[in-house]
């Protein structure tokens, strides 16, 4: 038994013993996640009773293994925006190329970012990129702050150092550093940019608790949606709220699908008067087919070797679906036809992450709903990628007051800021499509004491 191992083992004893297992804590732990915001359409992100714990050496290697991918992916977007051809391989809408090409007023592609991270008996793999998203982050920091001062982790903390893994702060700085690039020189007034349903009567918890903690920094800032914003004098405003900064949560694509480019938001970053943080040129980190071209190794042969050699161990094969040759483990093979007969051990995912379309996991359907699946890929932008095991673990859950233990799918998301690696998040999934009992929990890095 190692010792995480150990830990786990400890911190579950710990709660299954008095005078922790008449779960008054874990009520009063639920009734402060209620007040710090922390529910998604009326849920707990963290119904569950346990952090996850990483080893500094685990950290370690997964940060420095992020930043050589983020390197690589930041060298593929920058070909990608400078050849017309590999852009077309991203299958970008027009609309989306137009703002791709767009000076967004300084260097960076994404300001912030995050992978992935499938772990698997010490190993791990990155299995997708996403720019700008920041839910795992925003309640990793406040949930670390709450389970913290537990009694149970407090209890633990008597036996090992428990270091928590911030990230709030590297992202103001990260907005601060990409305002100051595109000249801005007073204190920006920043507006978080927020779709809301027409159901829905409050932000979401994740943004309003990023509104808090700009506040608490001396920032103005307010949520704001995107059909409440206007662009006069060469302001962007939202009633007298007037805009220096722009923290887009909203995707390009699902922008489009409601507005067109005279849209006050495009007008003013068209125009240079507005900082978009992350500019709309991250769309191409938002789109599947960016892992076809760093797992193609025509386009990353220059790459330096460090880059090479972590693509080659932490990416999974992917291809952009169509008929068509292309390579698999160096031997050629007819796309369409490898798909098809090689089920067990592929996913198809959606390019865009849309919520219109979905993955389908090969091992988990019949060989003639796979067969539909593959048409369907064929029409719509949809990529395929090399099935990845994934780390799957018991953590105790608070379900209709009483504590479960459930089977829970691990996946850890490092957090780049300016593409350097500033804590992570970790979600729990069931990994079997929808369940009301999955969400987010706070990683604490375990070591021993003294």
């Amino acid at each position: 038994m190692n010792q995480i191992e150990e830990a786990i083992a400890r911190y579950q004893t710990l709660i299954e013993s008095e005078p922790y297992q008449d779960l008054a804590w874990a009520e009063q732990l639920a009734q402060q996640m209620q007040a710090a915001h922390l529910t998604e359409s009326g849920r707990l992100v963290c119904p569950f009773l346990r952090p996850h714990f990483l080893s500094r050496r685990q950290y370690e290697s997964l940060v420095k293994a992020a930043e050589c991918l983020l390197s690589a992916i930041d060298r593929v977007k920058q070909m990608a925006l400078s050849d017309p051809g590999l852009l077309d391989r991203m299958e970008l809408l027009p609309a989306e190329k137009m703002l791709a090409s767009v000076d967004p007023g300084y260097p960076y592609l994404s300001v912030s970012s995050l992978l992935d991270t499938h772990l698997s008996n010490g190993s791990f793999a990155f299995v997708q990129y996403d720019a700008d998203t920041p839910a795992g982050m925003i309640y990793g920091d406040v949930l670390a702050d709450l389970f913290f001062e537990s009694p149970p982790v407090k209890e633990l903390r008597k036996r090992y150092t428990l270091v928590k893994l911030a990230s709030r702060k590297h992202l103001l700085d990260a907005i601060l550093s990409a305002y100051k690039h595109f000249g801005g020189q007073r204190r920006p007034r920043i507006a978080i940019l927020e779709f809301r349903q027409p159901f829905q009567t409050a932000s979401q918890g994740e943004y309003m608790l990023l509104a808090e903690y700009l506040r608490s920094q001396g920032y103005e800032a307010e949520i704001v949606s995107p059909d409440q914003l206007e662009y006069r004098a060469g302001v962007l405003r939202r009633g007298a709220f007037e805009i220096d900064v722009v923290y887009r949560r909203v995707k390009a694509h699902e922008f489009l699908l409601r507005y067109d480019l005279t849209h006050p938001l495009v007008r003013a970053y068209r125009e240079g008067k507005v900082c978009v943080v992350n500019s709309f040129r991250s769309e191409l980190a938002h789109k599947r087919a960016l892992f076809d071209l760093l797992t193609d190794e025509r386009i990353t042969a220059d790459f330096p070797a460090a880059e090479r050699k972590a693509i080659r161990q932490y990416i999974p094969w992917t291809r952009l679906v169509s008929a068509r040759k292309t390579t698999y483990q160096d031997q050629t093979v007819d796309l369409v036809e490898f798909i098809r007969t090689n089920r067990e051990k592929l996913i198809l995912k959606p390019n865009d992450d849309s919520g219109d379309e979905h993955a389908v996991l090969g091992w988990e359907v019949d060989q003639a709903t796979w067969e539909r699946a593959i048409r369907r890929a064929l029409r719509v932008p949809y990529v395929v990628q090399e099935r990845v095991p994934s780390l799957r673990a018991q953590f105790p859950v608070l379900y209709y007051g009483q504590v479960e233990m459930r089977e829970m799918q691990i996946e850890v998301h490092p957090h780049a800021f300016l593409g350097k690696v500033q804590g992570c998040s970790c979600r729990l999934t069931t990994g079997t499509g929808f369940s009301t009992v999955e969400g987010y929990t706070p990683t604490f890095i375990l070591e021993p004491k003294g």
